[in-house]
């Protein structure tokens, strides 16, 4: 991924990043927010003193930081402003984070046409996450019309920058059979390529390969391997597919306290799905074997 932490959604499970941004498996998930690692200014009145006198880097960084709160308090509205006055001025990702605003409707009327100019005039700079977030926006039809092939066209400019979010969504498009043939192996070499940059939804969907035998053949070593490094990551999807493993004693030994713990965590990292599972296993562990019979534990995540 390029300078910057991720925010949101998925891969395709979709991942769109803005610069602060995430992704899983189910095609809609994702979106990009910040274009810039989010870090407290050292003297923020200091930079929007900077900001008023045109100074596009001081308002790109002065909306970034309303954005996150991270230095002042957050107020979308104010970071909308400072980006556009840097967007209007050329600042790329200040166009890309004004478009992101815009496709969540954060601070702005929620406008994907809006969206989609930005991400354009980014992209057009060669700005790899607006490149992957044109690349959303056409796989999900919002503000243009549906094309998966321009998705990937997109996509791929972006994973040719380095971009592991585009990266990662070219691997899902490949994997799909969506504006491409579809084509495992091209999918495990995207997503193997967006996972060098240590990038948990990339890791997550390469362990679902190999989990469920998509390349061909179950590899259950290979998936637990690459759903721990997603869930060391982060990967709330990774953590509740251990707790799956666990539960059920696929890839290895069934442990229900190890699964307990999976699920905990995927909880904690905000997982509402695990919630239901989390449960079952409870159950089970005092002893209740009709959690077993329910199948609340038999539902992969």
């Amino acid at each position: 991924m390029v300078a910057g932490c991720e925010m949101r959604f998925r891969v395709f499970p979709l991942v769109v990043i803005v610069s602060l941004a995430l992704c899983s498996s189910s095609a809609a998930d994702q979106e990009e927010l910040f274009d810039h690692a989010a870090k407290a200014p050292a003297d923020f009145s200091r930079l929007l003193s900077r900001a008023e006198t045109g100074d596009r880097e001081a308002q790109f960084l002065a909306g970034l930081a309303y954005d996150t709160g991270v230095g002042t308090q957050r107020d979308y509205a104010l970071a909308a402003h400072w980006y556009r006055k840097a967007a209007d001025s050329g600042n790329p990702g200040a166009q890309n984070n004004l478009g992101g605003l815009y496709a969540l409707g954060l601070g702005v009327q929620q406008s994907d046409v809006e969206a989609v100019r930005w991400y354009m005039r980014a992209a057009a700079e060669n700005h790899p996450a607006a490149q992957n977030n044109l690349g959303f926006m056409y796989a999900e039809g919002r503000g243009v019309p549906h094309s998966d092939e321009i998705a990937v066209s997109w996509y791929r400019k972006a994973a040719g920058n380095g971009y592991a979010g585009a990266q990662t969504n070219l691997g899902y498009m490949y994997s799909a059979g969506r504006g491409v043939p579809q084509d495992t192996k091209q999918a495990i070499k995207w997503y193997r390529q967006a996972t060098k940059s240590g990038f948990a939804p990339a890791e997550f969907e390469l362990g679902q390969i190999y989990f469920l035998g998509a390349g061909g053949e179950t590899d259950f070593p290979q998936a637990m391997k690459w759903f721990r490094k997603a869930s060391e990551h982060g990967s709330a999807a990774a953590q509740r597919q251990l707790g799956f493993a666990y539960a059920q004693g696929r890839g290895v030994e069934r442990n229900y306290a190890e699964a307990e713990k999976w699920y905990r965590k995927a909880v904690a990292n905000g997982s509402a799905e695990a919630r239901q599972s989390l449960a079952a296993i409870l159950k089970l562990l005092r002893g209740d074997s009709s959690a077993a019979e329910s199948g609340a534990v038999s539902v992969q995540p």
